[in-house]
């Protein structure tokens, strides 16, 4: 079994409304010394494959077919080892 993380994000160039809003957002909040923000997706995989190279065409394929638009999006594929090494996301405030 392998696990694999998707990171995808718009193109250098293409405009992002929702990391415009998101920059004005954190300002309104009284966050300074913000620069461009740039909003992505995130998304996580179990995969049965257990062979790097295999599970990497598919996850490929899979950006290439539905997660990502590759006119205006760049994906980054990261893969791991499965059960469970990608550790949940932490909660509440630091």
């Amino acid at each position: 079994m392998m696990k694999a993380r998707v990171h995808v994000r718009l193109k250098p160039g293409v405009l992002d409304p929702q990391g415009k809003a998101i920059g004005n957002a954190l300002g309104s909040l009284g966050f300074a010394g913000i620069g461009e923000v740039r909003q992505g997706k995130l998304i996580e995989l179990d995969l049965d494959e257990t062979d790097p190279a295999a599970a990497r065409t598919q996850v490929e394929a899979m950006c290439r077919h539905l997660l990502a638009n590759p006119v205006i999006e760049d994906y980054a594929i990261e893969l791991t080892p499965g059960p469970d090494p990608i550790p949940p996301p932490r909660q509440g405030s630091p």
